[in-house]
């Protein structure tokens, strides 16, 4: 969900350099925009003005950088609140389905109380046409307020036929049985209440930290904003590039591997013909690469959608949404949340990653996207961005695992 970039310290000197997602030059062109466009017509010579031109832009500078560390900080927890969130509300959608199933057996059982209460009705009914005077005992029992009183009654009991003594019997057992069922709706549907209570507590937390955020980023003057909005361009065009390098080095694998399958087809064709009452094996058609192959295509045909906490497609995704979106076009369902996702499949080293792979970000595993290759992932990254490439190196690393 979070913006979940490393602390900045200024464009000069900054991070992002180190992190490689922007080159040192370009940094250096981010850093000088506002002071060239400011003193193109100027002397070379530090005048006054021009002096006083960079220390404004400098601070500009610092001041937006600073901000954007407070902002990440705040989209980082915005993040680990929407996976628990998420996880909240699959536990509410599970008691709530709890719940529904406790209630429906609860009117079941009620359903079955008054087929047993319809049976006794007969008994009374025929009681009254052939007794003698006075209410029947069936009938005294089905208009008593408390029939177990009745069932106290040894008189009652000792003139009771076989049929009747079952009916009755029936009765008290569904009765007691529709007592219990009551009885566990309404404990799942307390804990429904509580599930929902919590699940508003966390959609709270989230919202008051974006709340933060946004504040944070309307406090920042044209030059601040300018300033930051030229690293933003840097990076996105340095993630673009690295995307497009990974989209290369994918292609010449598929022709790779597209043209070992069509040698090894020609082979058993060949094998074939020359033992032609032994069937050639079939063509590996399901392979790892394939799968992965097909969750890119899916995350990248997403690219531009806007991050959405909570969602999950198919018009907006938060960072789990997407993985899991994508993952489920190639055939593998994971789950919904970071917190599972990073224990479903096989654990991998950064330096093994292939494309396909999980990458997950921060010590409480608040972000996760789809490595593409070359030191790039697709991301959804926070609130008022879209899903888009950047390098791994914009968070700090947590783990990998490969889904299939």
């Amino acid at each position: 969900m979070a913006s979940h970039r490393k602390p900045r310290v200024g464009i000069l000197d900054s991070t992002t350099a180190r992190r490689g997602a922007v080159g040192v030059g370009a940094l250096a062109l981010a850093s000088a925009t506002l002071l060239s466009s400011s003193t193109a017509s100027a002397d070379d010579e530090d005048t006054p003005e021009i002096e006083e031109q960079r220390d404004r832009a400098k601070s500009a500078r610092e001041r937006a950088l600073a901000v954007r560390d407070e902002v990440d900080a705040l989209y980082q927890e915005a993040g680990l609140a929407t996976q628990e969130y998420n996880a909240a509300e699959e536990a509410t959608e599970e008691q709530r389905e709890r719940a529904d199933a406790a209630m429906d057996e609860a009117a079941a059982a009620t359903d079955r109380v008054n087929d047993a209460r319809r049976t006794l009705g007969a008994y009374a009914a025929a009681q009254y046409r052939t007794g003698a005077g006075g209410m029947p005992d069936t009938a005294a029992l089905l208009l008593a307020e408390d029939f177990r009183s009745f069932f106290a009654t040894q008189h009652a009991l000792e003139r009771l036929g076989d049929a009747q003594q079952h009916a009755l019997d029936d009765f008290a057992d569904r009765e007691a049985e529709a007592e219990e069922q009551r009885a566990a709706a309404t404990a799942e549907l307390a804990e429904l209440e509580s599930a929902e209570g919590e699940l508003a507590q966390e959609k709270e937390r989230v919202q008051e930290k974006l709340a933060e955020a946004r504040t944070l980023l309307d406090q920042l003057t044209t030059e601040e904003q300018a300033e930051l909005d030229e690293l933003e361009r840097l990076e996105r065009e340095e993630a673009e590039r690295l995307a497009e390098q990974a989209r290369q080095e994918r292609e010449e694998r598929e022709a790779r591997e597209r043209a070992e399958r069509e040698a090894e087809e020609a082979e058993r064709e060949e094998a074939a013909r020359e033992e032609s009452d032994t069937p050639p094996p079939s063509a590996d058609g399901g392979s790892e690469a394939g799968q992965a192959d097909a969750a890119i295509a899916f995350a990248e045909a997403q690219l531009g959608k806007p991050y959405v906490w909570g969602a999950t497609g198919p018009n907006s995704y938060d960072c789990s949404g997407l993985t899991q979106a994508a993952w489920r076009e190639a055939g593998v369902e994971i789950p919904r949340v970071t917190f599972d996702q990073v224990t479903f499949g096989t654990p991998v080293t950064r330096d093994a990653l292939r494309p396909g792979d999980l990458v997950f970000f921060y010590d409480d595993i608040s972000h996760v996207g789809l490595y593409v290759g070359s030191g790039t992932m697709i991301h959804a990254p926070r609130p008022g961005d879209v899903v888009t490439y950047d390098s791994i190196d914009i968070m700090p690393w947590h783990s990998a695992i490969r889904p299939a």
